[in-house]
């Protein structure tokens, strides 16, 4: 499923904008992070309708791939 580019780049914000209040980090660090991750490249692909899952839920798969990396 293709989801429309502007919603996306909307939903990748606000899942930075929590992770970085979630883990108390700066914006640009998060962003990093995010576009770095697993996850982003799933949701931009369009795998598993990941771009579908909640803000919160893609949140705690960041954080989860956060601690396997490290």
């Amino acid at each position: 499923m293709n989801a429309n580019p502007v919603l996306l780049q909307n939903k990748y914000a606000r899942i930075i904008e929590l992770y970085a209040k979630d883990k108390e980090i700066t914006l640009d660090e998060a962003l990093d992070f995010f576009y770095n991750s697993e996850t982003y490249r799933l949701m931009r692909e369009g795998v598993s309708d990941m771009h579908c899952m909640s803000d919160e839920y893609l949140v705690e798969e960041l954080k989860e791939e956060r601690i396997q990396y490290q």
